[in-house]
């Protein structure tokens, strides 16, 4: 079985840490370089319950796309619930790898996933990145339909095939309008405004859009919105790196059993439909 320093190494060809962005806080968390891994989950977020899900499991990796601690921290105590995930790795000898920015900037990567789970065929990376010279490497991606969809349909399609959330799919835009482009942005994507337009699509499928960015966007031009749940537009990147990292295995002989967890993480349990139309009534006093 290979040790645990030897995966590392396979998952760092996949994504280089040196290609994630100068704020992020990706690599190893925690894991002895010698110990020997047989099974390998793979996750959204290190939170308690897919650690909890990495001990059943008798996991010996775990590998998540966000990152325990973004910003640094002075204590592990045991006490807090990120110093609990610490112990609770660290006592049950599992390991755990973040890839976050890496994983979006790679080729394939978090936004080719997701196009992938709406059967868009990509064309190329919304923002290339620079030291590509095949421009395939960069944030977001641009993509066209198999064949011409309403707003109102590709929001179906989005709410089908991506993991079912509270959310589901919010729309801004007229949902007959006709959508034969799209630039998808797997997590929060508002960031991406002046590349989406710059790049002429009819819609734009991310996460956490927030009222101005998307306001102003709307009142630029007549891009479609849709809004998924961060954690349902990251998901589908969990089956493709569990694929990339089972096809290593059988090429080097390693023999892993890899799985993806489908515990939902997304911190949002419920919602409420508003019962009157908009505008049906007015502004609230």
């Amino acid at each position: 079985m290979p040790r645990l320093s030897e995966v590392i190494a396979a998952l760092d060809t996949l994504w280089p840490p040196e290609r994630a962005e100068g704020w992020d806080a990706v690599g190893t968390v925690c894991g002895e370089p010698d110990q020997e891994i047989t099974r390998v989950l793979f996750a959204v977020d290190p939170v308690r319950e897919i650690v909890d899900e990495a001990v059943k499991l008798g996991a010996n990796l775990l590998v998540t796309h966000h990152p325990l601690y973004l910003r640094g921290t002075t204590t592990v105590a045991a006490d807090t619930f990120k110093g609990r995930v610490v112990h609770t790795l660290i006592k049950n000898d599992i390991a755990l790898h973040v890839a976050h920015t890496n994983a979006d900037r790679a080729d394939p990567g978090v936004s080719d996933a997701l196009a992938g789970a709406l059967d868009l065929r990509v064309v190329r990376p919304l923002v290339p990145d620079p030291t590509d010279p095949e421009g395939r490497r960069g944030l977001g991606r641009v993509c066209e339909l198999d064949h011409p969809l309403t707003v109102r349909e590709l929001a179906a399609r989005a709410a089908g095939r991506l993991p079912a959330t509270a959310q589901g799919i919010r729309v801004a835009g007229d949902p007959e309008a006709v959508v034969r482009t799209v630039a998808v942005s797997g997590g929060s994507g508002d960031s991406l405004f002046d590349d989406v337009r710059a790049a002429g699509v009819d819609a734009f499928l991310t996460a956490d859009l927030r009222h101005h960015p998307a306001s102003e966007a709307r009142a630029h031009s007549p891009l479609a919105l849709l809004d998924a749940a961060h954690w349902a537009t990251e998901w589908p990147w969990c089956e493709l790196a569990a694929a990339q990292l089972d096809e290593i295995s059988d090429r080097m002989g390693w023999g892993l059993r890899v799985h993806v967890s489908k515990t939902v993480t997304d911190p949002w349990t419920a919602h409420a439909a508003s019962t009157e139309t908009p505008n049906a009534m007015g502004a609230p006093n």
